[in-house]
This record gives C-alpha cells, sequence and structure tokens, in this order.
C-alpha cells in the first residue's frame, strides 16, 4: 500500500513550475506588446471624445443671459414730465421734474433672471395734438413703446418680462 500511496500522490514539481513559468511569461510578454499598448490608447481616446461630446452639447434648459437695457420718455410740443418711475427686477427709482422734454436712462446690463422691467411716466402736456412717448430699449433695438397724446395730465406705462419670450 506504501507504494500505492507514494505513485498516486506523486507530483511532478519539475513540469508545474516550468509551466507557471512559460504562463507567467507570456502575460508579462502580452503586457509589454504594442498592441496592448494601442489598445489602451484607443480606449483613452475613445473616453475623451465622449467626454468632450458630453461636456459641449447644449442643454435644453436656456442660461440665463445679460441684457442691455436703456429707458426713454420723450414729450413733443412743449410737454412738461412731472415724473419717472423705473423697477428692474425689485429696485425701483423715482425721478420728480427731471429737467428737459426727453429724458434718456443710461446704457445698464441687466441678467434676464431679473425677470420684470417697468417704465412709468407722467406728464402735462400742453395741446390736443402733444404726445407722451415711453419706450423700452433692450439689446439695442425698441421692443415695448407706449403713447399717450392730448392735452392736461397723461400718464404711459410699460411692463416687461424676461420669462414670457
Amino acid at each position: 500500500m506504501e507504494i500505492f500511496h507514494k505513485s498516486y500522490f506523486y507530483i511532478n514539481k519539475k513540469l508545474i513550475f516550468e509551466t507557471l513559468k512559460n504562463l507567467f511569461g507570456e502575460m508579462k510578454q502580452f503586457y509589454k506588446s504594442k498592441s496592448l499598448l494601442r489598445l489602451s490608447f484607443l480606449f483613452v481616446l475613445l473616453f475623451s471624445v465622449i467626454t468632450v461630446v458630453n461636456s459641449c452639447k447644449k442643454d435644453d434648459d436656456d442660461e440665463f443671459q445679460d441684457h442691455v437695457v436703456q429707458f426713454e420718455v420723450k414729450t413733443t410740443s412743449g410737454g412738461v414730465i412731472k415724473a419717472i418711475v423705473t423697477q428692474v427686477g425689485t429696485v425701483k427709482t423715482d425721478i420728480f421734474d427731471p429737467v428737459g422734454t426727453t429724458w434718456v436712462s443710461g446704457e445698464f446690463f441687466v441678467n434676464s433672471s431679473q425677470a420684470q422691467l417697468n417704465l412709468d411716466a407722467k406728464a402735462d402736456l400742453p395741446q390736443p395734438d402733444s404726445e407722451l412717448v415711453i419706450n423700452l430699449w433692450i439689446d439695442g433695438e425698441i421692443v415695448r413703446t407706449d403713447k399717450k397724446k392730448g392735452a392736461g395730465p397723461m400718464v404711459a406705462s410699460i411692463d416687461y418680462s424676461f420669462l414670457e419670450l
């Protein structure tokens, strides 16, 4: 039984170590091969392209934008501007008795997140054909106008919201 026991459990260590040595040698050669380097480069390039394309695609939600805004109030035929009220977002400004028949605010930037612009003007007009005209300029174009014609005190008003576009 001893002879059977020894031959049954006999392991050829030299064969196993040679096989493992060859296997590790082939793996080492595979990892050093140019085909693996090319494959790795291809995966890195593909990942980079996908990342750039995803980061550059336009979102469905438009971001808020800055706009150049200007208010304008005019009278004709000797009209006198008595009061002007402007509101940008939640900031309100009152101007009483401006000098001249025309008043123009300076150009200023408004982010469309402010949402609401308001302009109101009151003027005393001397003749039935006198006019009070107020304009709202956004990005160099008149987007709203209100005209009042007649004699006596007249009030014109403009309301504008960027969210209604």
